[in-house]
């Protein structure tokens, strides 16, 4: 049992890291905020953003855990649930990616 729970570590831990620097290569390419959307100026532009929505969502949801109330006071129900969230998306994140990397790889 200790071997599952370390391989969805690794998964949960790959994903975190490549939603981390996909969303940090976005903002940077970009020039603007990564947030979650599927809006687009044409078709291809929605499923663009769908797409980046999709690989940075879980490092988009530990940040908005992390967002400070209008009294200026954390929330914890608030970070409790967006890390559930986020923990819960990186796992499939990293399962698709480290799929695709054994898949691929010879």
């Amino acid at each position: 049992m200790t071997k599952e729970l370390l391989l969805a570590a690794f998964l949960i831990g790959v994903g975190l890291c490549i939603a981390g620097a996909a969303t940090h290569l976005y903002q940077w390419r970009a020039g603007q905020q990564a947030m979650l959307r599927y809006d687009g100026k044409t078709f291809l532009g929605s499923m663009g953003n769908l797409a980046m929505s999709f690989v940075c969502g879980p490092y988009i949801m530990l940040q908005i855990g992390w967002r400070h109330e209008d009294n200026g006071t954390l929330s914890m129900t608030s970070a409790l649930v967006s890390a559930i969230v986020a923990f819960g998306w990186a796992f499939i994140t990293g399962l698709l990616f480290m799929g695709a990397y054994v898949a691929i790889h010879p």
